[in-house]
């Protein structure tokens, strides 16, 4: 997600708590098919006020009334962040990474959970979220391959209008240069702790990942 987006996101929820008008006491949940868990409790969960709580859910209300999202939906609306390029692929691999429990649809928690990590998460759970990520079979292992499928949806996402165009080979470069810094033993697979170790202490990687980071 772009670092200005989540600005924007958080302005506008530190912006809507201010003015007591701007929400009503409890979540409507009359008119949704899935209920979301307590305010209480979603509250201990994540790093949001109730009063944040209640103005993301009724912005999730508002794009899934039905209380959950289904993958072509979610894509639906991520497209509409990066007009200029096709992000339905990446769209695709962010659905599963919100999609915790695999059920092919994203709840209110699933959503919060997530967003909660992005906006307000420690350096540690942000690289946890990513290896998740990038880790498309949730094997607990990323390949030079899952990584380079990641590489390429970006791209794609990112389209044709860049400034500086980017090369047809970029992605494998750039795979390439990631894989032999973070794969340390050798074994053609990287697992949590050397993605964690690698990316918190080489600043070079840790400022090249700032492609990543805009469109997590």
């Amino acid at each position: 997600m772009d670092t200005k987006r989540v600005e924007t996101i958080s302005g506008r929820v530190d912006s809507a708590v201010s003015s007591p008008d701007s929400v009503e006491d409890e979540l409507e949940l009359s008119t949704v098919r899935h209920r979301p868990e307590g305010l209480e409790q979603l509250e201990a969960q994540t790093r949001f006020s109730r009063k944040e709580l209640q103005i993301l859910y009724r912005g999730f209300k508002n794009e899934c009334p039905s209380g959950v999202v289904n993958e072509e939906t979610f894509k639906v609306i991520y497209a509409q962040f990066f007009p200029q390029g096709d992000a339905s692929t990446y769209a695709h691999f962010l659905f599963n990474a919100f999609d915790t429990d695999h059920n092919g649809s994203v709840s209110f928690e699933d959503f919060v959970m997530g967003l909660s990590i992005l906006l307000r998460g420690s350096i540690q759970e942000k690289l946890n979220w990513a290896f998740n990520l990038y880790d498309i079979n949730k094997d607990g292992y990323i390949t030079k391959e899952e990584m380079l499928d990641i590489m390429k949806a970006i791209y794609d996402m990112m389209g044709k209008c860049t400034y500086p165009a980017l090369r047809e080979e970029a992605p494998q470069q750039h795979v390439e240069v990631f894989f032999q810094k973070m794969d340390k033993n050798k074994d053609g697979v990287v697992t949590i702790d050397e993605f964690i170790d690698c990316c918190q202490n080489d600043e070079n990687i840790m400022r090249s990942m700032h492609l990543f980071e805009n469109v997590l």
